[in-house]
């Protein structure tokens, strides 16, 4: 492998193996400078970095240059990044919002490795994008006819409820109790998910569950549906769903 003085590339490269467990994989017998950056999943890249002139991306340059290419999700940002130095439109992956950055020091080694990151969230399947986002808070709704969930934190603080789609560790939940109380009772915190399941009835049908612990309890007249109707514009409460910025700043009490 031919070393350009000055190029970012190991730089790049030691971030990745250290954030992402990613190593190199050179696929080209013409080009062996030519390294790929991947998911050990989808096995997508999220990053490559070539040897090429500068010529090919910068018509008043000339000589080596190390390029990273990289990925954005957001094809603005990508047009607002290639007005400034340093920064091109993907060279030979044009398509789908790909960039690419010079690795000569024009640009600081910190951006470089926030489009690393942008690359890698870009990329990743729907799994892995579940497994990253960050902590979500979630309405979700109880059946006092199939459960006693009014009396349910009575005697614990932690329970195990049948695991929405979507729903991970570290989420929070606002249980919805349905008629006759029809209102928000807890909260609660999931410290445990995909504890397996096999539950069948005429009604109900449960194949994981999650574990929640109570954090907070609402009186019943406080969040009532009526309220959550005409206040929030949630106007059923059929399965979980996300809630709306004005009702969670409510419920922390903000």
């Amino acid at each position: 492998m031919r070393t350009i003085e000055g190029s970012l590339r190991d730089e790049v490269f030691a971030y990745a193996k250290k954030k992402y467990k990613s190593k190199p994989e050179y696929l080209w017998a013409k080009f062996p400078d030519y390294g790929i950056l991947r998911h050990s999943d989808n096995k997508k890249w999220y990053a490559l970095i070539m040897n090429i002139t500068y010529e090919k991306i910068d018509p008043e340059r000339s000589g080596p240059v190390d390029i990273l290419n990289v990925k954005l999700g957001d094809p603005l940002l990508r047009d607002l990044l290639i007005q400034q130095e340093g920064y091109y439109i993907g060279y030979h992956i044009s398509r789908g919002s790909w960039l690419s950055v010079a690795l000569d020091g024009t640009v600081a080694l910190g951006e470089i490795t926030n489009l690393i990151d942008m690359s890698f969230d870009a990329t990743a399947s729907n799994k892995k994008k579940q497994e990253m986002r960050p902590p979500k808070e979630w309405l979700i709704p109880a059946n006092p006819k199939y459960y006693d969930i009014v009396h349910a934190f009575d005697n614990t603080d932690t329970i195990e409820w049948k695991q929405g789609a979507g729903i991970k560790k570290n989420d929070t939940v606002f249980m919805y109790v349905g008629a006759p109380v029809s209102a928000i009772l807890y909260k609660c915190k999931v410290i445990e998910t995909e504890i397996p399941c096999s539950y069948h009835s005429e009604e109900l049908t449960i194949t994981k569950l999650m574990k929640i612990k109570l954090q907070t309890r609402y009186k019943s007249d406080r969040f009532t549906f009526d309220r959550l109707r005409s206040e929030f514009g949630i106007f059923a409460v059929r399965g979980p769903r996300g809630i709306p910025n004005s009702l969670s700043c409510e419920l922390k009490g903000k």
